[in-house]
């Protein structure tokens, strides 16, 4: 049976987290500057300044000629928008943060979605199902379970949100796009995806890291590229959220890179859901 390769010794992960955690700084920072009247561009500033105090190097900047340390993607963009003074954001938007770190040349991946001042319901819940998501995904993680048991488990918390009762939502998960291996590389094989049957696949094996991503719309989950070539729609022009982790499989079960906590509390809620849906 195929197993995963690339496979990090423990000394390995423990310079991943180190990554993982100014990742996570550096977004935390990020958040809080979050507001009506304040550009991309400044995000951007703002997460490179703590990357860089911290001795790290930004993942993205100059990563297939990618020109920013975030990829902020506003309302319908989905992944990969560009920074821009241009952009300013307004009460009601939401934006998709993208950061990455190096250190001692290993990377940290993380995102959050973030709401704009007071956004519409239906945005607060599609940025919540996203991070269920995401969480389900992760402890559907487990030493010699498959590859595609993390996928299903995302898909699997998507469509039971979206049959929640009192919600008419319509989600669409992103297709073409998803997670990946990540170590030396920011991605690495495999190629993770947020939809599929569980039991296919690679085996995870302790040692596996992998970023986890997924992308979740209002409507469709078909996309177009802009013409900048990097930012990705959601081709009905519906909203979209996006959230990452970065997360290790270790003796000790799964652990989370880029959450201060090594994700330990939101893994025993999403395990819980998991055994109740």
């Amino acid at each position: 049976m195929e197993q995963i390769e690339s496979l990090k010794t423990s000394q390995q992960i423990g310079l991943m987290r180190e990554a993982g955690l100014v990742v996570a700084g550096a977004l935390a920072v990020v958040r809080g500057l979050v507001a009506p009247g304040v550009s991309t561009a400044e995000l951007n500033d703002a997460a490179y300044s703590c990357i860089t105090d911290a001795g790290a190097k930004p993942s993205f900047l100059g990563y297939r000629d990618f020109p920013a340390t975030l990829c902020t993607s506003v309302n319908e963009e989905i992944v990969h928008g560009i920074p821009s003074a241009r952009r300013v954001l307004r009460d009601g938007d939401m934006v998709s943060i993208d950061c990455g770190a190096i250190v001692d040349g290993w990377h940290g991946d993380s995102a959050i979605t973030v709401p704009v001042g007071e956004v519409r319901p239906q945005l607060a819940r599609l940025i919540e199902v996203c991070t269920d998501a995401m969480w389900a995904g992760i402890a559907a993680a487990k030493v010699g379970g498959h590859l595609s048991d993390i996928s299903a488990a995302v898909e699997r918390a998507v469509k039971h949100a979206a049959n929640k009762q009192g919600n008419s939502d319509r989600y669409g998960i992103v297709r073409g796009y998803g997670g990946h291996g990540i170590g030396t590389r920011l991605h690495e094989d495999p190629y993770l995806s947020n939809y599929g049957k569980a039991g296919r696949g690679p085996l995870l094996a302790t040692g596996t890291v992998l970023a986890i991503e997924p992308m979740i719309t209002l409507g469709s989950a078909s996309t177009r590229e802009l013409a900048d070539g990097w930012t990705v729609v959601s081709k009905d022009g519906s909203a979209a959220a996006h959230t990452e982790h970065t997360f290790a499989l270790t003796e000790d079960g799964v652990f989370v890179l880029t959450q201060p906590d090594g994700g330990s509390a939101q893994l025993g809620e999403a395990a819980s859901g998991l055994c109740q849906g």
